[in-house]
């Protein structure tokens, strides 16, 4: 069997949602499946302790940051918390990045100044901290990366990339992975999937953010929403197929596929190395 990283995970996600018990099976079902290892971004101050306390529960990694989604509700003192908790913890093998932090454009009822100032700050721990970066660029390539040119940082991974050809380069010349996901299974997603299959394989991660971001066997069309079915909940044991895909659109074995992209999370992410040869 192949073994995989999802390099984007939000875990504690299914143990809020439905338990502990539930989120074990659903990390015993990706182990199954070959995911050997998922990288767990925080959003905010309130799961920072879960997302590191999973990590070492599951034999992971977590990532330590503030959501551009969560900063409308969060406190003005929330990057020096957020200070504190990475200076507690920076010896941590587990902890391998600050995220997941950035941009985001396509909510429309979020203030643009404040989540950019908070990207600021986020990108001055990385620099004071010595880590990379998992980054949210929903909309927001340019400015993610005008703020990386004026801060630059050692690299990372922009997360469920979705731009153009000239932002992958410029993510890519800065030394960034760029993660690939469910989104790319969707056969309607041409200009994502000729990045999928176009791009350097060195620049490729792959990553579910489960439970968001359902491939398409799982998605859950709006019409079949209101007739009353459940949205579609993605999960980390959906990797390999996602993996089956890109591979697809490459023309490369999927085994090939596999051993570029555990590499190029490392590179992006140097920590997981020695975590990968426990």
């Amino acid at each position: 069997m192949h073994t995989w990283i999802d390099t984007h995970c939000h875990l504690d996600e299914f143990e809020a949602h439905a338990g502990p018990a539930h989120l074990a099976q659903i990390r015993a079902e990706a182990a199954r499946a070959g995911v050997a290892h998922c990288v767990l971004p925080a959003v905010e101050l309130g799961n920072l302790d879960a997302v590191r306390r999973l990590a070492h529960q599951h034999g992971d990694s977590y990532a330590l940051g503030i959501h551009p989604l969560f900063t409308g509700r969060a406190g003005d003192g929330d990057v020096d918390t957020l200070a504190g908790a990475l200076q507690t913890h920076h010896a941590d093998p587990r902890l391998v990045a600050i995220g997941e932090i950035g941009l985001d454009y396509f909510v429309p009822t979020l203030d643009g100044p404040r989540q950019e100032r908070f990207y600021r700050a986020q990108l001055q721990l990385a620099q004071r901290f010595d880590l990379p970066v998992i980054l949210h660029v929903r909309r927001s390539s340019d400015k993610v990366l005008k703020g990386l040119r004026e801060r630059p940082v050692r690299g990372g991974i922009a997360h469920a990339f979705n731009g153009s050809l000239q932002q992958a380069q410029a993510f890519i010349a800065m030394g960034f992975k760029l993660g690939f996901g469910g989104a790319v299974t969707f056969d309607r997603a041409l200009q994502l999937r000729r990045l999928a299959a176009e791009l350097p394989l060195e620049s490729l991660v792959l990553e579910t953010d489960a439970p968001d971001i359902p491939p398409h066997w799982l998605y859950v069309t709006a019409a079949q929403r209101a007739a009353g079915a459940p949205p579609a909940r993605n999960a980390p044991g959906e990797l390999p197929r996602i993996a089956e895909v890109v591979a697809g659109l490459r023309g490369m074995p999927v085994a090939e596929l596999a051993q570029a992209t555990r590499a190029n999370a490392c590179a992006a992410l140097p920590r997981l190395e020695a975590l990968l040869a426990i």
